[in-house]
């Protein structure tokens, strides 16, 4: 189609036309929660699918490793609190023995101070007894009836019998004091059951009545036999 010069442009709308074809369009901005929206659909997507086999023997592997070391780490704990143990035990067992060993050898050193003191007396008073004893033994030995004759036969009769009361009063004064003696008495009572009579029952006034009783006829005869050799001089 041609144009003369008799057709009317509108230069305006000519102009207009050109900047709307040659006008940048506008930027459209997009909404974060659409982009979240994408993104997490593609997510779940990719999640969806199962684990492969590989995927979970290795899971398998890494808890089975786990467990070892949580079972490696269970077994230390144990030897420790056994350790523990047996060192709380052994520290009460040397606190209760401490205790124990303590009162015993106290109680223990009191006791045989006690019995020692007792012992060194018995001791004391034993070897007193035992020189006395022999001493008896002496006098008694020594006594001679081949040197006794018609005339001093009543003399040395009475000096014998004094003799043998004394070392008799002498052991019936250490059976009170010591037991073991009268057992040694025991041992020499009479056949049939019938025992000597024991001392060790009586008290220290029966004792000097039963003494008097078997010396005031040695006393006497003493006496008798004093009063006729004077007469007779």
């Amino acid at each position: 189609m041609s144009n003369d010069g008799s057709d009317f442009i509108d230069s305006e709308f000519q102009s207009a036309r050109k900047s709307a074809y040659t006008a940048p369009l506008p930027a459209v901005e997009i909404s974060p929660v659409l982009t979240s929206s994408i993104g997490g659909g593609n997510h779940v997507a990719s999640g969806s699918r199962p684990p492969t086999r590989e995927e979970i023997e290795a899971q398998v592997s890494a808890k089975q490793q786990e467990l070892a070391k949580l079972k490696r780490a269970q077994e230390e704990l144990e030897r420790e609190r056994a350790a523990l143990e047996e060192m709380r035990r052994r520290q009460a067992e040397y606190h209760n023995g401490r205790e124990e060993m303590l009162q015993n050898l106290t109680r223990g050193i009191g006791l045989l101070e006690d019995m020692e003191l007792t012992t060194r007396r018995e001791a004391e008073q034993m070897a007193r007894f035992l020189g006395e004893f022999r001493v008896a033994s002496d006098k008694v030995q020594a006594i001679n009836e081949n040197v006794w004759t018609q005339e001093n036969l009543t003399v040395e009769l009475t000096r014998a019998l004094t003799t043998i009361e004394n070392a008799r009063m002498e052991w019936n004064s250490a059976r009170l004091k010591f037991p073991l003696l009268n057992g040694m008495a025991d041992a020499d009572a009479k056949p049939g059951g019938e025992k000597t009579s024991d001392l060790a029952s009586l008290s220290m006034q029966q004792l000097c009545k039963l003494g008097f009783a078997l010396t005031w006829p040695l006393v006497a005869l003493g006496l008798v036999i004093f009063l006729t050799l004077l007469l007779r001089r």
